[in-house]
């Protein structure tokens, strides 16, 4: 088993204060590997990563058929629950005749700092639509609709589960050695990181065969590019890494630390894991292999928070910055 490698670094002054250890591969579609840091063997939970491959499902099956290219979108979200998210869930939510009590997932404050302002003058709770996590939910009811299942849709048996663990094991050419139960409640199903890198390169080159497979990985990331603020929210790295990418890639975050990009021009799949689980660390990693691939412009004013991220102390003076690590950047 091969050693983590530091893929970020937090500058305090002319010191390096800490580091960011992790694992990071970029793989073809048929798995050959491009380049790897740290171990591609390493056994992850994917986490909100998944979420294009929990929505196959959902097309493969036709249950999503009739949905809009912004309903993709947020199949596939870590949204903030801005309003135009949760208005769009809810109308999803109310085409089935359903509300968000049907979701299985918690309720969650807004990221949005304005819309959880205002619910808290108002006394309005956070709902389950609110819920970064809400698009994939009201993706996995429309399937279980299709199916005519039972409305347990997060349990790893139920019919849903069992078809989102079987996409995930075929796209990403191997079975999985289990699960763990993700924030939102639905398991989340556990990969190598160069096997999800691999299932992140099928979607990049999607497109070019036949089969409802094909087109719904082809949708789907699609849809994401399309749609980068819908996927994420205003500000947000993903929605700022997409936009860099000027239709060049579709990434997407997921908890603790991790990361993936799916780069259809040139059929590549990348997945990352911080060790310590900090966003922080994935984020300024994933900028910069978005940048030594050359998908993404270093100068670009976009990516600049991630590849030199000030660091302010409590009077707003930059001390230091938060960077990815020496030589990740640029290629050998």
């Amino acid at each position: 088993m091969l050693e983590s490698v530091a893929l970020a670094e937090v500058t305090r002054g002319p010191f390096v204060e800490s580091r960011h250890f992790g694992h990071a591969v970029i793989t073809r579609a048929d798995g050959e590997i491009v380049e790897a840091w740290g171990d591609p063997s390493k056994v992850v939970l994917p986490r909100s990563s998944a979420k294009m491959l929990q929505a196959l499902p959902l097309l493969e099956s036709g249950a999503g058929a009739h949905l809009d290219t912004r309903q993709l979108a947020l199949a596939c979200a870590s949204h903030s629950g801005e309003q135009r998210h949760v208005d769009l869930v809810n109308a999803w939510l109310a085409d089935l005749g359903l509300d968000e009590h049907a979701l299985c997932c918690g309720p969650q404050p807004s990221q949005d700092e304005a819309l959880f302002e205002a619910m808290i003058r108002e006394g309005v709770a956070p709902t389950r639509v609110h819920n970064n996590c809400s698009g994939k939910h009201a993706g996995f009811l429309t399937l279980t609709r299709h199916l005519n299942a039972s409305p347990d849709y997060v349990d790893p048996e139920h019919p849903v589960q069992r078809a989102v663990r079987t996409a995930m094991e075929e796209v990403c050419d191997e079975q999985s050695a289990g699960f763990g139960i993700d924030g939102c409640s639905a398991p989340n199903f556990a990969v190598s990181l160069a096997g999800m890198a691999r299932g992140m390169a099928a979607f990049a080159v999607a497109g070019q065969a036949s089969g409802a497979r094909d087109r719904a990985m082809s949708a789907l990331r699609d849809a994401m590019m399309a749609h980068p603020e819908l996927v994420s929210g205003k500000g947000r790295a993903c929605a700022a890494m997409m936009q860099a990418a000027r239709g060049g890639a579709a990434v997407k975050t997921g908890a603790e630390g991790f990361y993936i990009a799916i780069l259809p021009g040139l059929k590549l799949g990348v997945a990352l894991k911080i060790e310590d689980g900090a966003t922080r660390g994935a984020e300024a990693a994933m900028a910069a292999i978005l940048v030594r691939l050359g998908v993404a412009d270093a100068s670009d004013p976009l990516l600049a928070p991630y590849l030199a991220g000030p660091i302010e102390n409590r009077n707003r003076q930059v001390v230091g910055e938060l960077r990815p690590a020496p030589g990740l950047v640029e290629r050998a």
